[in-house]
């Protein structure tokens, strides 16, 4: 049985984790990034943590039912959201401005842990540091990937904070995880979020009862990439 994702042991690579940030970038060229991440990983370059913000998107993963996408395809376009069938696992999920987006290329064979259980659950655990970090309480679900504040909603829906969902081109990962920093209430309305009902979104911004700023976006950047960096490197 994994351990939940606040007691998971960290999952280090032989060579450390490199953290860039990549600012806004579109979905398509953001996944050419990641192939291009692979093959140095391949090479004998390091493991790799790209951090970016998307132009919106909705992303279809290799699990989804496409009833779980509320809008059509043509209505989509005509509002500039793109929607991209991708190979991670995982139902649909929406990226856009506000959100922290953290893609990670790392060998799992060559840390010695070629368990994607455990990856996953250390993804987890690195968020659930960061979080804390900024004054925010938050848990992995048994059975449920992704993050989730300590304290549900109203009618007791789980508030979910962080959606992760990760692919394999052999040993080596790539996606990653999405968290809600400072997206805007409705940025989920077109989706039924990782396919979850009974589940609301959150932000980083609203857990803490304050406003959207770019000081909050960094501040929390800076925490992911130290959190991951002692955990994941």
């Amino acid at each position: 049985m994994s351990q939940p994702a606040s007691e998971a042991s960290s999952v280090r690579g032989p060579a450390g984790l490199a953290v860039e940030w990549l600012g806004t970038l579109p979905y398509g060229a953001a996944l050419e990034r990641q192939r291009r991440a692979i093959e140095a990983r391949r090479d004998g370059g390091p493991d790799q943590l790209l951090l970016l913000e998307h132009p919106p998107v909705i992303t279809i993963g290799r699990s989804a039912r496409l009833e779980n996408v509320r809008a059509s395809r043509a209505e989509l376009a005509a509002r500039g959201v793109g929607l991209f069938e991708v190979a991670r696992g995982g139902d649909v999920t929406w990226h856009g401005p506000g959100q922290l987006v953290g893609y990670l290329v790392a060998d799992l064979a060559a840390r010695g842990t070629p368990d994607v259980g455990a990856w996953l659950r250390g993804i987890e655990a690195a968020l659930i540091e960061a979080l804390g970090e900024l004054g925010i309480a938050a848990r992995g679900i048994p059975g449920m990937t992704g993050v989730f504040l300590e304290k549900d909603g109203r009618g007791g829906a789980r508030r979910k904070i962080a959606s992760i969902g990760v692919g394999l081109r052999g040993w080596i990962t790539w996606h990653g995880f999405a968290l809600n920093v400072t997206t805007a209430p409705n940025a989920f309305e077109d989706i039924v979020p990782c396919g979850l009902a009974g589940v609301t979104m959150t932000s980083v911004a609203e857990a803490l009862g304050t406003g959207p700023s770019a000081a909050l976006f960094e501040r929390t950047r800076e925490a992911v990439a130290g959190s991951f960096r002692r955990r994941l490197a």
